[in-house]
């Protein structure tokens, strides 16, 4: 394995890359807390790729002192390509507009890619600041480290990858709509280096699902691409059981539906069917339930809920593949009030 330790004698030390589209007031606060973490001396420079933003999108990052590209009608991977291209920094660090930084996350990040074996580093997302029972229970389903360790993936709203690197992996996989993350990740391993998890790299997602409609409506749209990057990586029950359960739901659901066309049948299609969802999404809903500090038969119900609503809209998204926009329809009153809302956030 080639070493890529820091460069010692580059200017920039890390640059951070955040892509945007009419998503100016997160985008100012996301940018607010790059810049506070860079208070530890580390010198950074910010590139927000404006995706043809309408709102003040732009102008408030130009404002806090970033360099703004813009380029239009990119999908999110070919944005954030676009920007590490644009970077003068030894590591690139992705961070989502709608994401907000702990004060210590750069003087961590230093400390992680101490280690030439490190490629990438990261931390899963953190729901926001009174979350709604929702937001709560989808934060559930994110595995956390308790302080550093190796990990098999990182959300690209919140990774930091080595510059060296991600120029010989060829940045991410421009034909994946969603799950690019996934897919480059998988590449780092491949590459022989080690994907690092910290605590210190905590960011709070502001964009989580506040509601069963926007879960659903957020699930349809990022499960589109969950079989294609999936596959790609271990053929092992570990790595593939997020795309076997959306298949073992799909069938069931399938075989829910067309039950009645088939009611001459002496095979209980309809009843084994909803067996098979039950228990899926039960054994899901544990996991939330099991994460959360709230104990009760209305924190199961709610675990539940989630549950369902989460894996109904990821195997759907198996037949169903929608764009962005679907995704954004879910958390507003329709597809007009979306062009003027629509960011960019995992």
């Amino acid at each position: 394995m080639t070493s890529c330790a820091v460069a010692s004698g580059t200017s920039v030390a890390v640059s951070f890359v955040v892509p945007v589209r009419n998503d100016a007031r997160r985008l100012s606060d996301c940018l607010h807390t790059i810049k506070e973490a860079a208070r530890s001396g580390i010198q950074t420079e910010t590139i927000v790729v404006d995706n043809g933003s309408v709102d003040e999108s732009a102008e408030n990052a130009r404002k806090s002192g970033a360099t703004v590209l813009h380029l239009p009608g990119l999908g999110v991977s070919a944005l954030r390509n676009a920007g590490a291209a644009a970077a003068k920094g030894s590591i690139l660090a992705f961070v989502d507009a709608d994401h907000r930084l702990d004060p210590g996350w750069l003087a961590t990040l230093m400390d992680c890619m101490q280690s030439p074996r490190v490629g990438a580093a990261g931390a899963a997302y953190s729901s926001p600041p009174d979350p709604t029972w929702v937001q709560q229970c989808y934060d559930a389903l994110r595995e956390r480290l308790s302080g550093r360790g190796e990990i098999d993936w990182l959300g690209a709203g919140n990774m930091a990858v080595r510059r060296d690197l991600f120029e010989r992996l060829q940045g991410f996989d421009v034909s994946l709509e969603t799950c690019e993350d996934v897919d480059f990740c998988q590449r780092v391993r491949d590459a022989n280096y080690s994907i690092l998890g910290d605590e210190g790299l905590r960011s709070v997602h502001m964009g989580d699902p506040s509601t069963l409609r926007a879960l659903f409506f957020g699930e349809l749209w990022r499960g589109r691409d969950n079989l294609r990057a999936t596959w790609r990586g271990p053929k092992d029950l570990r790595h593939l059981r997020s795309a076997i359960i959306p298949i073992l739901y799909l069938i069931a659901l399938a075989g829910w539906l067309v039950a009645p066309a088939l009611s001459v049948s002496r095979v209980p299609i309809a009843g084994v069917s909803l067996a098979v969802m039950a228990s899926l999404s039960i054994a899901r809903g544990r996991v939330i339930h099991s994460r959360r500090k709230k104990r009760g038969p209305r924190a199961a119900a709610e675990a539940i809920a989630v549950a369902v609503v989460y894996d109904l809209a990821r195997a759907i998204a198996l037949v169903v593949p929608v764009g962005h926009r679907v995704r954004r329809w879910g958390r507003s009153r329709g597809p007009q009030h979306v062009q003027r809302t629509a960011g960019y956030a995992p």
